[in-house]
């Protein structure tokens, strides 16, 4: 299967439009990419494509990467060191466990869409959006192999 078949088209626009929504919320900048495999620790991997993609490039430091590997049927969401420094240390725990919730069930756009939802209600605490704040990253989902 071709990751990009994973969610199908209808898939990767109610995650884009997610995205979208919940940067109404926060001025925290979220972003989803997946690939088909994972041969090392999911979290590793979400540090390495965090720093490929550049997501430090923001002014408040205040990234967030949802990393899902398809086959290999693993996930990380990792947040930049702003939120790191603002937010308690299980801050993603939650958030994680309901998307692995909708992910077993096999609804991974519904699951995605609703973990980027939440992450951008539960930042806004942290990172209210404000008036003058600017898309710092794309809201489209970034594919691996």
């Amino acid at each position: 299967m071709k990751v990009k078949e994973f969610i199908g088209r209808n898939g990767q626009e109610q995650i884009v439009n997610a995205i979208k929504e919940a940067e109404l919320n926060t001025s925290g900048e979220i972003r989803v990419h997946i690939e088909s495999k994972c041969t090392s620790d999911p979290l590793m991997r979400a540090v390495y494509i965090f720093n490929y993609l550049k997501m430090y490039n923001t002014r408040a430091r205040n990234g967030v990467l949802i990393y899902v590997a398809v086959e290999s049927r693993k996930f990380a969401i990792i947040g930049d060191a702003g939120i790191n420094n603002a937010v308690p240390d299980n801050f993603w725990e939650g958030i994680k466990s309901r998307m692995g919730e909708a992910f077993s069930k096999g609804d991974y756009a519904g699951g995605l869409s609703r973990a980027i939802k939440e992450a951008g209600d539960s930042l806004k605490k942290y990172f209210p959006y404000k008036s003058d704040d600017i898309n710092e990253q794309p809201d489209e989902i970034s594919f691996g192999e």
